[in-house]
């Protein structure tokens, strides 16, 4: 007999589309014309604008994958 999963544990059916589309969403961010456009000499508090860039775009990647896959619900 089929014992079906409650729904907590339950994957949601879009998840997967919507982690492909945050791959794809950032492969576009970390990618050369966008990189280009921060490549500047200037600084923000002492760090290059291209890193700044880089590691902000890194966080929300981190931040947002740990939402999709926690499931928070608001």
């Amino acid at each position: 007999m089929l014992n079906p999963q409650p729904s907590e544990q339950r994957p949601e059916p879009r998840r997967g589309q919507r982690l492909l589309f945050l791959a794809l969403l950032f492969g576009v961010l970390l990618n050369f014309p966008l990189l280009g456009a921060f490549s500047l000499d200037a600084r923000v508090a002492g760090i290059p604008v291209l890193y700044l860039y880089v590691l902000l775009v890194w966080a929300a990647l981190v931040a947002l994958t740990g939402w999709l896959v926690k499931g928070i619900k608001n």
